[in-house]
């Protein structure tokens, strides 16, 4: 009974652990990594086709995004979920693909120009991301599920995203049972649209994030209404417009639930029918999905208005951009008005666009309403730059760069404390994950010092016995190597291709002689043909 660490360890993106249990391999998380990576991961200690199962605490891109590339290296699995994240990720999976897809596109449109560059692959493709999906297993929150032999699981929303989740699992081996909980993200307190965080009552072993460890959300609740309030004022007096770079899933309906409020209140002097675009097919969909999920998800202030008649993410004005031709569109019409657009982080998507027409413009705000990753360039612009680069060109700084601050869809340093305090009796241990190397030593620091909780921030790679409660490794940082000559990106492929073989090998030990001849004569006859 092991657990294993391999991403989102002393770092904030790519969460992915590892239990190896009973013969089987369980991963909770497969998420891509974003911005700049200080550390390396580990790899997988076996082949991804041997991997059995994936638990899913919500549908971010960095704890849900590389589940394709896992798909395409063999896995055949089920993923596990709440309903609403499977909504969500049958969504933002394909968009993920086709975003992969089209950068590969234009990296080799631009390597024409070039000889002897190797053309790129994208990481995975549309038909990994519908592989996967079709590997999605949709389950109710609070509900215990028998996952496998010895092998429990129950999701316990956790308020950080529509469908979000802690994930409880039991597991029994040699007699001996152990409990251990993922925090997943855990979400900011009274947040509208979705419920409150959930706490957990029982646990040997907790896996907990620590985004926010090291500061305080405002004790006075901000009134974001209010201050965006002010925000759209000043900038429409000027003739400008609100620019939102906001995540497609949940900042964007938060910003929509706020909106709205302002149009209803006819809170805004001389404009209040300005209109409202929503650039971001995926965060249209999404948007859907929130609706669909309202009775197992929405807290009660959302519910009041649905039992009202009153749609809490539509009102007149909104404007839903789908098509290349509609985005376009968007920056030639003159009235001032609110783009919101993805990606959050700014680092793909029809933001950039937006960022291009409205960066140089002194009338202009660009509005941040979320967290912005090291080395991205939405951090770049919070962080005071003068100029930017945007598809090739220098771009002048010349627009308000402003900061909604207060929101937050993670809970702060008192917030994660009190969660983790919500356990009746004190965990053997609490690996703390998902933070900045400084924020992940920090937190631990605070709950061994100040609560008396047994606290270890790993290392990717860290390994770690359930049953005895003991570190059987435990991984050094490594420093991400700058990038040399490396194998192309097809042959990175074939290789993992090859992989996927002798996984599928392992898996047939034991089957009939006759099927195993067969498959050898099958495996012979293809290294004749290519071993030339």
């Amino acid at each position: 009974m092991k657990l294993t660490f391999i991403g989102a360890a002393h770092e904030v993106t790519g969460s992915c652990h590892l239990i190896e249990v009973n013969g089987k391999y369980i991963l909770i998380d497969c998420g891509m990594e974003q911005g700049v990576q200080i550390y390396e991961n580990a790899k997988l200690p076996m082949e991804e086709a041997l991997i059995d199962y994936v638990l899913l605490t919500h549908a971010h891109v960095d704890h849900s995004g590389m589940l394709p590339g896992l798909y395409a290296k063999g896995f055949r699995g089920q993923v596990l979920a709440t309903e609403a994240t499977t909504d969500l990720c049958n969504i933002m999976l394909r968009d993920c693909a086709h975003i992969q897809m089209h950068e590969a596109e234009w990296k080799n449109r631009k390597a024409k120009r070039h000889s002897g560059i190797e053309p790129h692959e994208p990481i995975y493709t549309m038909e990994d991301a519908d592989g996967v999906i079709k590997r999605l297993v949709p389950c109710k929150y609070d509900q215990v599920i028998d996952l496998c032999e010895g092998v429990r699981i129950r999701f316990t929303d956790v308020g950080h995203l529509l469908g979000s989740a802690s994930i409880e699992v039991w597991m029994t081996e040699n007699g001996i049972t152990k409990k251990i909980v993922f925090s997943g993200d855990l979400g900011n307190k009274n947040q509208p649209i979705i419920k409150d965080p959930k706490k957990t009552e029982e646990a040997d072993y907790v896996v907990m994030e620590s985004t926010y460890g090291d500061r305080i959300h405002s004790e006075i609740r901000p009134d974001y209404v209010a201050e965006l309030t002010e925000i759209l004022q000043n900038t429409f007096n000027a003739g400008g417009n609100v620019v939102i770079p906001s995540f497609a899933v949940g900042r964007t309906q938060e910003m929509l639930y706020f909106l709205r409020q302002i149009k209803a209140e006819k809170r805004l002097n001389g404009a209040s029918n300005f209109p409202v675009y929503v650039d971001s097919p995926l965060a249209v969909e999404a948007t859907d999905v929130f609706q669909k999920n309202v009775s197992s998800c929405f807290d009660q202030e959302a519910m009041d208005f649905i039992n009202r008649g009153i749609n809490p993410l539509r009102f007149p004005g909104l404007h839903l951009s789908i098509t290349s031709d509609e985005s376009k569109a968007i920056n030639f019409e003159n009235t001032p008005k609110v783009i919101i657009s993805a990606s959050g982080m700014c680092e793909a998507g029809r933001i950039r666009h937006h960022l291009k027409h409205n960066l140089w413009r002194p009338e202009c705000t660009v509005l941040f309403v979320g967290y912005q990753a090291n080395g991205t360039l939405g951090r770049t612009l919070v962080d005071g730059a003068d100029e930017v680069r945007l598809f090739g060109e220098i771009i002048e700084v010349r627009a308000n760069i402003s900061v909604l601050k207060g929101i937050s869809g993670h809970a702060d340093k008192d917030g994660l404390i009190e969660w983790v305090k919500g356990f009746k009796k004190k965990p053997d241990k609490v690996f703390v994950v998902h933070g900045e190397s400084t924020v992940c030593d920090a937190f631990a620091a605070c709950l061994e010092k100040e609560h008396g909780i047994n606290a270890y921030a790993p290392y990717s790679g860290t390994s770690f016995d359930l049953i005895t409660g003991e570190i059987i490794y435990e991984a050094s940082p490594v420093p991400v190597k700058k990038k040399g000559h490396t194998a192309s990106d097809v042959f990175t492929r074939l290789t993992a291709a090859g992989q996927r073989l002798l996984a599928v090998i392992k898996k047939n030990e034991g089957g009939a002689n006759k099927d195993l001849a067969r498959f050898a004569d099958q495996i012979n006859s293809l290294c004749d043909k290519w071993d030339k």
